[in-house]
């Protein structure tokens, strides 16, 4: 079979010579393709696609920053892997400028429309069933990725904003293989509202079939879309024709419309915030503060096992495997409590990552399991709770990047559900993060819940981009994973494999899941994470043996060579050059 050829052309005097490249999807064996470790001298990318690895190679080729192939990259993701993120959705961003030596976090997060109450997910006075609430207008909240990636490129651009758009373009126009997961996520009812709406139904359904991998399909209402921000930046999107048809879209569900309106839309702004980090043993580890719970929880795992003799211990020991556990119900159950928008609330992150407090909570740990943990009080802390009740699925990705002058993005971007709120627009799915709030605006003895609907408010997340460096202040290691709230577990057990034990990076991400959100210890199926089971039952855990459908994408810096993986669980790819 011919292979669509990516040809990736850039805008004004800086046009790229065209590139062509075979996508050559592997077929997954078990689930899973084996990756290799990936090396390079000078810049590298590590994404959940090659043909976005190749769009963010080809900028770099061409002298562009790790911004400017993040940018590209995201587009292209956005196109080849819609299911998972895209203009439509909200993420965050780690960038790393290695000239000024100064770390930056972006929050690209998706805010609530301003007509948006406590009551969005309540009807006839009890609160909607989630399934119920994802697909159409009413979980849709105002999308930050095109502000997101324009207030990047402010910080850390070089190529002009237009060329990064030409990789995706061309692809839209020219036409790209569905890969074996794309395919996968449409045929298997991944969302089941997936086809509810005609817009969505025409595209992933031509002719009543869903689209099968390998097929070359063409997206000319996206490239139309790319276009016009291309040429006009963020605006075009947040006014004008675009923010009208998302907001006709969102309103003019048939059967669960929502509040969003050309007003929110043109009020959106991608927030800079402060970098969350701690030291850990000669390392230090950065990531994303609130709005997501990510980088305080990694980091609250980390920290309750940074005494642990990792030269005793195995990363597959039943040992080790308990105490990450418990580690992670502690910290689970802090996240569960106070972590929300610190915009609207007072979130205690000192506090939580406080050496005292931690040490306190390390003292709860047992050698049996211990059950579901509380939360505890850290300094600063107030008395608002979170309802646990936020299923997070897995509709994300994450990409890591670095550039030949040490520059680099470690970002994670999300539309939340697989394939979103099933909206369709213009080229491109609409997410439904909005669902990532608590749909009970009090808990049982009428206390607000902090995570509750409020106009503007962004909704808790889970993603997960860090960066760590080392005890010179050089960036070592960039890492982040889709996976819904469990972003958490997988990102901690990959920083633990490669800063305590020292597996490379794709060792690391080839390890078998285990994750604890404070509840059953939960089993990679299929994998020698299975093997475990009765030691940890010994232990007393509930343990259920499950998917775990990572995508870890990750680089480490190692004397100067770069190194990369990509998670054998999707279709993605670490090259560099």
């Amino acid at each position: 079979m011919k292979h669509t050829v990516l040809t990736l052309l850039c805008l004004l005097s800086l046009s790229l010579p065209a590139q062509s490249r075979e996508a050559r999807y592997p077929e997954f064996t078990s689930g899973r393709i084996p990756q290799q470790l990936a090396s390079a001298e000078k810049h590298m990318v590590a994404s959940a696609n090659p043909y976005a690895t190749e769009a963010g190679l080809a900028i770099l080729r061409r002298g562009g920053s790790a911004v400017d192939a993040a940018i590209a990259v995201q587009l292209v993701l956005n196109l080849v892997e819609p299911e998972s993120s895209g203009i439509g959705g909200g993420g965050f961003a780690l960038l790393w400028d290695a000239g000024k030596q100064q770390l930056s976090t972006i929050d690209g997060r998706e805010k609530a429309p301003m007509q948006a109450g406590e009551s969005l997910f309540i009807e006839n006075g009890e609160t909607m069933n989630w399934w119920e609430a994802l697909a159409g207008g009413r979980s849709v909240g105002t999308p930050g990725v095109p502000a997101m990636l324009w207030e990047m490129h402010q910080k850390g651009g070089k190529l002009p904003w237009a060329a990064l758009f030409e990789p995706a373009i061309s692809l839209a126009e020219d036409g790209f293989e569905i890969s074996p997961k794309l395919a996968h996520s449409i045929a298997n009812n991944t969302n089941p509202a997936l086809g509810r709406y005609d817009a969505a139904w025409d595209y992933f359904f031509p002719g009543g079939q869903a689209l099968k991998k390998g097929r070359v399909v063409k997206n000319p209402a996206f490239a139309d879309t790319l276009r016009r921000l291309a040429q006009l930046g963020p605006a075009a999107f947040y006014k004008g024709q675009i923010a009208m048809d998302i907001v006709d879209t969102v309103r003019g569900a048939r059967d669960n419309p929502g509040l969003l309106s050309e007003a929110d839309l043109a009020a959106y702004k991608a927030v800079e915030r402060p970098p969350v980090c701690a030291p850990w043993r000669q390392f230090r580890i950065c990531g994303m503060g609130p709005p997501t719970s990510g980088g305080v929880t990694v980091i609250q795992i980390m920290k309750l096992l940074e005494e642990l003799d990792y030269a005793r211990l195995t990363p597959m020991s039943a040992e080790f495997t308990h105490w990450f556990t418990q580690a992670s119900r502690l910290a689970y159950a802090d996240r569960d409590r106070y972590l929300a928008d610190s915009d609207f609330v007072d979130v205690p992150v000192e506090g939580l990552l406080d050496e005292s407090y931690l040490a306190g909570r390390r003292k709860l740990m047992r050698e049996q399991d211990t059950g579901p943990l509380s939360a505890g009080q850290p300094p600063g802390a107030e008395t608002a709770l979170l309802d646990a009740y936020s299923p997070e699925p897995a509709g994300t990705t994450h990409f890591s990047i670095i550039d030949a002058d040490g520059n680099a993005v470690s970002m994670t971007s999300s539309i939340e559900m697989a394939f979103g709120s099933t909206l369709m627009v213009r080229g491109f799915l609409l997410n439904n993060q909005l669902t990532d709030f608590s749909f009970a605006p009090t808990d049982q003895d009428g206390q607000k819940v902090a995570n509750r609907v409020e106009p503007g408010k962004r909704p808790r997340s889970s993603m997960s981009p860090m960066m760590v460096f080392n005890d010179q202040g050089e960036l070592y290691m960039l890492i982040g994973s889709p996976g819904g709230s469990r972003i958490i577990g997988y990102v901690a057990r990959t920083l633990l494999a490669t800063l305590g034990f020292g597996l490379d990076i794709q060792q690391a991400i080839d390890l078998p899941h285990v994750v604890n959100r404070n509840g059953s210890t939960d089993l990679e199926a299929g994998t020698a994470a299975e093997s475990l089971a009765d030691a940890l039952r010994e232990r007393g855990h509930e343990v259920s043996i499950r998917d775990l459908n990572s995508g870890l994408h990750g680089i480490v810096i190692l004397d100067h060579l770069l190194t990369g993986g990509a998670d054998p669980r999707r279709v993605g790819e670490a090259r560099g050059d």
